[in-house]
């Protein structure tokens, strides 16, 4: 098989006896695959997974930091066509059966399965993944474009979420070769598709070819319902002659944007921007237009600095205005009064780092602004009745039920 085409294969197990075993005993080249990254534990697999966007993932199922149970729910949320092998111990019987509830192509026994077993998924794989190879040129070359598009918002999505810097550099490329656009100044646009009959590049595939060129290979797609695009200046008015053509068929398209643009620097600050206004708008079921101006100020500050302790005239004096007309204006905006508020932000803040993270209850604590552990675990059972690590615990209890 041709380098270009070859399959590529990442490996996790936290026993290194068990990688090396794989990476070396397997005949990868008799099934035209190549194995491009091992891990010792989930989290590093699935950094590995958003950095070499492999075909094949073979994983152990317990790992610490990120089992291979979530593991396999978040690649295969990713790409639904990866193939994905669980290793599993006899005790992790039920897991293997929910991990292909979830589309793991096949489970072994490490303790006990055979190379005749391994090798047979292998060339399963093999064949169903190369009948690619068969499609006219316009459908492969489609098909290169689509995945070189899925990699690019992987590597948003790690950084967004602080997993690695790796969109920094492909950015400062870009910048200077195919999204140079002769040195002009940029905008760049997050695009939001959520209750609209299609993805924005599926709505756009409706339109003239012209309209289509105005964002060929300058889009960062972010899941199913936000879509990035950088519009040279000289395109503004034709980019958003185009907006306000689709929303007159999907009332519920909407776009913000920022610019102008002359760096990289600014591109990756405007990303961020975006993404950080976007994400209060779905946490808060609101846009700016719905808050005066100040309170939306206001939440956004509380938003971006979960850790900071505010007080009412802190934060008012930042938005300019009164404490007392601040206090009114917030409680009316929102419902709640600003130290009802942020009682309210913290808790949410704390259980989804209890949940979705291992970090200790100290960390846990400065991330709120909530002190030390001590302080936080009493503050905690108050407003919930259950400790955090009783929480913790049960979350996780839940989750391998699941």
């Amino acid at each position: 098989m041709e380098a270009s085409k070859t399959i590529k294969v990442i490996i996790a197990d936290d026993e290194s006896i068990v990688r090396k075993g794989l990476r070396s005993t397997v005949p990868w080249d008799k099934y035209g695959m190549e194995v491009v990254a091992d891990a010792s534990n989930g989290r590093k697999a699935w950094e590995a997974y958003l950095e070499h966007q492999p075909q094949v993932v073979i994983t152990d199922i317990v790992m610490p930091e990120m089992d291979g149970i979530e593991l396999l729910r978040r690649v295969k949320e990713t790409a639904p066509d990866t193939k994905i092998i669980l290793l599993s111990c006899h005790r992790d019987f039920e897991y293997a059966q929910q991990g292909i509830k979830l589309g793991a192509a096949g489970y072994l026994l490490k303790t006990a399965f055979e190379d005749d077993e391994l090798e047979g998924l292998l060339a399963k794989f093999q064949h169903e993944l190369t009948r690619a190879a068969s499609m006219g040129p316009s459908v492969t070359q489609a098909a290169v474009s689509e995945e070189e598009e899925e990699r690019l918002g992987n590597l948003l999505y790690a950084w967004l979420n602080g997993h690695n810097d790796k969109l920094v550099d492909e950015m400062k490329k870009r910048t200077l070769e195919g999204w140079s656009f002769h040195g002009e100044p940029v905008y760049v646009y997050l695009i939001k598709t959520s209750g609209c009959e299609a993805s924005w590049l599926e709505l756009l595939k409706e339109t003239t070819k012209e309209d289509r060129q105005l964002y060929e290979g300058a889009v960062i797609p972010f899941g199913n319902e936000r879509c990035y695009l950088i519009v040279p200046e000289s395109r503004l008015n034709a980019a958003e002659s185009v907006l306000v053509e689709q929303k007159s068929g999907n009332a519920k398209l909407q776009w913000a944007k920022r610019g102008p643009l002359t760096s990289t620097e600014e591109r990756l600050e405007a990303l961020l921007a975006l993404h950080k206004a976007a994400e209060l708008e779905k946490t808060y079921g609101v846009t700016a237009a719905d808050w005066p101006e100040p309170i939306w100020k206001a939440v956004k500050l509380l938003h971006d600095h979960p850790a900071a302790e505010w007080s009412v005239s802190d934060v008012a004096g930042q938005v300019g205005l009164s404490r007392s007309h601040f206090s009114i204006l917030f409680k009316k905006a929102l419902g709640d009064s600003f130290v009802a508020f942020q009682y309210k932000r913290k808790l949410k803040l704390a259980y989804g780092l209890l949940k979705d993270t291992t970090l200790t209850m100290q960390d846990i604590a400065e991330r709120t602004g909530l002190g030390d552990s001590k302080y936080f675990s009493k503050w905690f059972k108050r407003c919930t009745g259950i400790t955090p690590s009783h929480y913790r615990a049960e979350q996780k209890d839940g989750h391998l039920r699941t």
